[in-house]
């Protein structure tokens, strides 16, 4: 919510100008607010509904034993609301005495009746909590923001894991997160927001962190009343059950020994992330206590500073990632608080500006292992990662202040000048400009691990039967032989007599095809920046193209071809008695041969050596790439020769695909020349152009109204 202030009506200028379009400069309101915004507004309202049914359909679409799971355990005929005795026998509730008051009435209600209710309020709580976020975005906020941001944030909710795994266990974790966006962004009277905070602590205690930041930011009869809240509600609790009081409150040190074993990966919390290093008894306890002391002082002093800079959404989620850290167990349905990080702007250049985002969002969207690869030195990061964003936001990220000069207008991309196509058409996306500079490396690196994950999971989901398969690979066989071209059983034969050159080809098969692409695009990333993107564009628009050759054209390659005596000299030899036969089978799609992007990829090395290297040698060697690879897929009977012939086609259309989207190669900078550096950052802003921060009490006022 903007805030208020004597500069409002020029506030609201600058916030049509601002960060919508921190990439360049922004061209005017009327472009922003027309019909091209409402139309991309109501498609993101349809991707709320496509989303909201689809997380409807995958809850109710799972068997009742399966669904629900927690909420089942909790208050299905056998749970243990039902049962006589503490709530915690047997470990299988987690939350708080106040949580079981809370839901005891639930057991009432039939069992079918209550998982679809559930699954619609959860999906209302969500939208609900997009919509106070986007209503909490740091003012100046541009009208195409205003529009856009609730859409964005009820997709980005859904999407993310928290909420999915709420969802599917049914947990009461949206609720918290709410009550407490409520109580900053929403309700007017401090008593009432404290009333809201209190209640969200008694779910889960951590949360009183709020009401300790409430008092910092000078909303101290707000913060009273949030402890005055979850004390009572904590003593209500304590009356009515006074065993199950003891039991989470003395023996289990206020839910920290309940659920899952505490150093399983799902526990996202600097407790279980020590217990996972190896650290155990009095010193990890020790060391537990003095990290959450250093998080909590370091985050609450951050936050206290970001409100007070006019910041509170930001403040919010600083103290709930601080909150994720110090928790002795952090569920991922907890988690919720790492996705509202996102608002913090992190960066001076607008070529950095996406960084921050993208890896909150992909942290809080995606497991671990699609962020970084099967490498035993990366497993403590890759086990880690919601737990180090949250670290990250609450400790380290320098997000900017909203007076810095560069809050609005950030260092702008050095786009270069494109050089006339041959079509009229062409660019067709005019805004997609080539810039001279090489982009941020970990955006890049994410980006590549992130498009080569979906690759690889496409890919093996797009199975089909053997018979289809084979099928196909009888078809592939006639055409070529029609086509005089069935050299596959020649060359494979000729080449197993001869060992080294057998070796040879399984070393340069199973080696190069990984190899020499990221080669490639390190060392133009490094002495060919403005190269470098449209190489990275053209490799991508071919594999996912050659995606869909394995979806549509399930192809048995010739060594799993049975009756036609190829000898698989890479996996060994195959039993077709079997199935699931090769040793592979079980990890990778074996019958996404066509095309073949072993040839593919290399074709694609061959024509970007040939297209830049400057030694002729360079260029020689770069067409022999090629040339040996088609030799090895041949001769280890991965791939038949259309296969290749499909892999050069995708490789071809992604080229192709690159010069249509975004124009020719060739680029034109009158004056610098294509090594230049980016610009020098600009100096301070005139003060009558910069935000005006906002004093506490003023900027409170604002955001409870």
């Amino acid at each position: 919510m903007a805030p208020t202030s004597k500069g409002d009506a020029r506030n609201g200028w600058e916030g049509r100008r601002s960060v919508v379009n921190a990439d360049h400069s922004v061209r005017g309101d009327a472009a922003d607010t027309g019909a091209g915004a409402g139309l991309t507004r109501a498609l993101l309202w349809l991707v709320v509904a496509v989303l909201a049914v689809r997380q409807v359909a995958v809850v109710l679409r799972q068997p009742p034993g399966e669904r629900l799971l927690d909420l089942e355990t909790w208050i299905g005929e056998n749970g243990v609301l039902h049962m006589t005795g503490s709530l915690y026998d047997g470990g299988r509730f987690t939350g708080t005495p106040f949580a079981g008051l809370v839901l005891k009435p639930l057991t009432a209600t039939a069992q079918q009746t209550l998982g679809v209710a559930w699954t619609f309020g959860s999906l209302l709580l969500v939208v609900a909590l997009g919509l106070v976020a986007a209503k909490a975005l740091p003012g100046p906020v541009g009208r195409r923001t205003a529009l856009l941001a609730a859409p964005v944030a009820i997709s980005l909710f859904m999407l993310s894991l928290p909420v999915r795994n709420a969802l599917y266990l049914g947990q009461t974790s949206i609720l918290p997160v709410l009550l407490v966006l409520l109580a900053w962004f929403v309700v007017r009277d401090h008593r009432a927001a404290g009333v809201l905070v209190g209640i969200a602590a008694a779910f889960q205690p951590v949360l009183l962190l709020f009401a300790a930041l409430l008092w910092l930011t000078g909303r101290r009869q707000a913060s009273v009343s949030a402890g005055a809240t979850f004390a009572l509600a904590t003593a209500v609790a304590w009356a009515a059950a006074p065993k199950d009081s003891w039991t989470y409150w003395v023996h289990h040190l206020a839910g920290a020994g309940l659920g899952e074993r505490p150093d399983s990966l799902a526990n996202q919390s600097l407790h279980g992330a020590l217990l996972r290093l190896g650290l155990e008894g009095p010193l990890e306890i020790a060391l537990f206590l003095v990290l959450s002391a250093a998080v909590v002082v370091l985050g609450l002093r951050r936050a206290v500073r970001y409100a007070e800079d006019g910041q509170l959404l930001l403040a919010v989620a600083v103290t709930g990632c601080a909150v994720v850290a110090v928790s002795p167990t952090a569920w991922q349905h907890q988690l919720l608080w790492v996705l509202l990080a996102v608002v913090g702007k992190v960066g001076k250049r607008a070529s950095d500006r996406l960084v921050w985002p993208s890896v909150v969002v992909l942290a809080a969207t995606l497991p671990g292992t699609m962020l970084l690869p099967n490498i035993e030195a990366l497993f403590p990061v890759r086990d880690n990662i919601l737990l180090l964003t949250a670290l990250g936001a609450a400790c380290l990220a320098p997000f900017l202040p909203r007076t810095s000069p560069y809050w609005q207008h950030p260092v702008p991309t050095d786009y270069a000048k494109p050089v006339a196509a041959r079509w009229r058409r062409v660019p067709l996306l005019p805004f997609w400009r080539r810039v001279f500079t090489r982009p941020n490396l970990l955006l890049e690196l994410l980006l590549i691990r992130v498009v080569y994950d979906a690759y690889a999971q496409v890919r093996l989901a797009a199975r089909a039967g053997r018979p289809l398969a084979e099928e196909h690979g009888r078809q592939i066989h006639a055409i070529e032989q029609w086509l005089h071209i069935d050299i596959e059983h020649w060359v494979n034969h000729a080449v197993v007599k001869i060992d080294w050159l057998r070796e040879f080809f399984d070393y340069y098969y199973s080696t190069f095809h990984f190899i020499v692409p990221l080669t490639i695009l390190g060392v133009l990333y490094v002495r060919r920046p403005a190269d470098y993107r449209w190489v990275r564009s053209s490799i991508g628009f071919a594999t996912l193209l050659a995606l869909v050759g394995f979806w549509l054209y399930p192809l048995a390659p010739p060594r799993l071809m049975p009756g036609l005596g190829f000898i698989d000299t890479v996996h060994g030899v195959q039993d077709f008695a079997k199935p699931d036969y090769g040793t592979l089978t079980t990890v990778t799609n074996q019958y996404a041969a066509m095309p073949s992007l072993h040839f593919g990829w290399s074709l694609w090395c061959g024509v970007v050596i040939v297209m830049l290297a400057p030694k002729l040698w360079m260029k020689a060697l770069g067409l022999l790439h090629p040339l040996l690879t088609i030799a090895a897929i041949v001769a280890t009977a991965n791939h038949w020769v259309l296969d290749a012939v499909g892999g050069a086609l995708v490789v071809g259309l992604g080229f192709g695909l690159t010069y249509v989207l975004s124009g020719p190669r060739k680029l034109v900078d009158e004056e610098r020349g294509a090594a230049a550096e980016p610009a020098e950052p600009p100096p301070a802003e005139p003060a009558a152009e910069q935000a005006e921060p906002v004093p506490a009490g003023k900027q409170e006022a604002a955001h409870s109204g």
